[in-house]
């Protein structure tokens, strides 16, 4: 036990070093350390788990691919809904009941299915092999999340259309001020990524309709 507490301690004067480098040389030095602690080797991992690693990732994009497929359809933060895996192998099955309860909980879930062919109505998410499926199609108006996309979508074009004009004129591109012409051309390429994130969104509202 001695040893396991004055291993811990060690280690731990290691990671504070570069935070506290007087208190932990002086305290290196209380409990016998060799030489300076500015010299002592880095802590080097000794085990890792990559079969735990992936899955923890694989929970990961799946919650966060569901709460933006929530968040893109404006779904009430609320409600929930069913989640159903198409083309799920043992891997994902097994993944999906062990985690479930934190899936349940963090990605809005009332129950879980596996199915062969993607249900109507329902968004989708691709994580690895498998599709998530959501419906959420009871819990949205469709018709008015529709139109609100169509008309956020038009809006976006304009201002890219505007911004297009702006960085196709040459006189603009050399007369104005360098760091307005790349503020200019961030702004575009936002609105691009914008555009496009609208576009899927607007897809997976059609999906659910």
């Amino acid at each position: 036990a001695q040893a396991c507490v004055a291993y811990v301690l060690a280690e731990t004067y290691k990671l504070l070093h570069p935070f506290m480098p007087f208190m932990t040389e002086e305290l290196w030095a209380h409990i016998g350390g060799e030489g300076l602690l500015c010299h002592a080797d880095w802590h080097v991992p000794l085990y890792r788990d990559d079969t735990a690693a992936d899955e923890i990732n694989w929970l990961v994009d799946l919650v966060s691919g569901i709460r933006s497929a929530r968040a893109e359809m404006n779904v009430p933060p609320a409600a929930k809904a069913p989640l159903i895996f198409v083309g799920a192998n043992s891997v994902t099955r097994e993944r999906s009941a062990r985690h479930y309860p934190a899936i349940e909980r963090l990605a809005r879930v009332d129950s879980l299915d596996f199915e062969k062919t993607t249900p109507k109505g329902a968004a989708q998410v691709i994580i690895g092999e498998a599709t998530a499926c959501i419906p959420l199609g009871n819990l949205i108006d469709v018709a008015a999340e529709t139109a609100r996309l169509e008309k956020a979508i038009g809006k976006v074009d304009k201002d890219i259309e505007r911004s297009a004009k702006k960085l196709d004129n040459e006189k603009f591109v050399a007369n104005a001020d360098p760091e307005v012409v790349e503020t200019e051309r961030e702004r575009f390429a936002e609105l691009k990524t914008q555009r496009e994130q609208l576009a899927v969104a607007l897809t997976r509202v059609s999906e659910a309709g």
